[in-house]
């Protein structure tokens, strides 16, 4: 990730454009077929928790969307990658911690630098004492530019004895 400090990173598939991850990914986010993120959560939840580096994890934590974002979508794709986790490693995943208080603009056309100015102060903590001294393993669907995990990052490291963990169900190649 380079400017924060995380435990492990692991991502499930390689996005291309063009290639069958992006598919995958286009009906989960935009064409709600949730349940694909629950389906490959579960079997990447899976293959993790067979991981030393990933069997201390307490709690999952799906990157939030803006309420006004969700309730256009009908659903965060990242809160159901993060049931599928939660089934696969036998680990809670919470939606109430982790909130995004700042609508943004989409960060798909954007550079590297926009990414993170768009993103930077958007993410709140709404109970720092729950995830104190917490292994939390925070999820979303696409690493591109790491911007948006970053700035959740940042929001968490600020918490006493907190590791943080990431894992998506896919990295941009």
């Amino acid at each position: 990730m380079g400017r924060v400090s995380v435990e492990n990173v692991g991502a499930f598939l390689f996005y291309k454009k063009g290639n069958h991850t992006q598919k995958i990914l286009h009906n989960l986010k935009y064409y709600g077929l949730k349940e694909i993120g629950v389906f490959l959560g579960n079997i990447y939840g899976k293959q993790l928790a067979q991981h030393p580096k990933w069997q201390d994890i307490d709690i999952i934590i799906p990157i939030p969307l803006h309420k006004k974002k969700e309730k256009k979508r009908g659903y965060n794709q990242s809160e159901w990658i993060a049931k599928g986790l939660s089934a696969g490693m036998q680990v809670p995943y919470n939606t109430r911690l982790l909130i995004r208080s700042e609508f943004t603009e989409t960060q798909t056309k954007k550079s590297r630098f926009h990414r993170w100015e768009n993103v930077k102060d958007v993410f709140h903590i709404t109970d720092m004492k729950a995830l104190e001294n917490k292994h939390i393993l925070l999820c979303d669907d696409v690493l591109t530019t790491g911007a948006t995990l970053e700035a959740a990052i940042q929001k968490l490291a600020g918490i006493s004895g907190v590791k943080v963990s990431v894992v998506t169900l896919a990295t941009a190649q």
